[in-house]
């Protein structure tokens, strides 16, 4: 089992306004993450709020997620992170597909082609990759929980991904989807 994990926890600083509640396609860019791992058959799936998490969990039909509140999200998506993973480290999946609030215009194609692989080769990091450049959501084996669990405060997840790079399996997908982050409001117009 593959299970879900949806990052939303920031203070969306950049931005000025928070992310998850940004519109995409008509929906927000957490209840479209949301709909389309549910869409591409993820049964279990974490979001992981801090900044204004009543406010989004009173906007955001999240029902059909678990939800946890980072009450230290102030101490980086890092700690985001090992929550998520630690809740979701209790269903005992074989892997987390972790997408980024931020990075809306994920596809459920691009989702379903992520676990196909997954399901057939068992990476350990599975990346999906446009003309080159890697995006989003990423794949992780829970072979690597207990390394990304142990980081310190501040410490980036990279630093236990890249020690997996000759394993990490690099998926070249059509949708350039994979690679939109929308982090300032400049990037939000032209996603718009």
């Amino acid at each position: 089992m593959i299970a879900g994990l949806i990052l939303a926890a920031g203070e969306s600083r950049r931005m000025g306004r928070d992310k998850a509640l940004l519109t995409y396609r008509g929906q927000t860019f957490l209840a479209n993450l949301l709909q389309h791992l549910t869409a591409a058959a993820v049964e279990h799936v974490t979001v992981v709020l801090g900044h204004h998490a009543a406010l989004i969990q009173s906007k955001v039909n999240l029902s059909a997620a678990n939800v946890v509140v980072n009450q230290e999200y102030q101490r980086g998506q890092t700690s985001s992170l090992q929550l998520g993973l630690g809740t979701v480290a209790l269903d005992r999946p074989d892997a987390v597909i972790l997408c980024l609030v931020d990075h809306p215009a994920i596809s459920v194609e691009v989702i379903v082609k992520l676990m196909e692989h997954f399901e057939s080769t068992h990476a350990p990091v599975i990346i999906p990759t446009h003309k080159g450049e890697r995006g989003h959501p990423v794949i992780i084996c829970q072979a690597l929980f207990p390394e990304l669990l142990a980081l310190m405060p501040g410490e980036p997840a990279n630093t236990v991904i890249r020690k997996y790079r000759p394993q990490t399996e690099f998926i070249e997908v059509a949708d350039p989807g994979v690679l939109i982050d929308v982090d300032e409001p400049g990037a939000y117009e032209r996603l718009k």
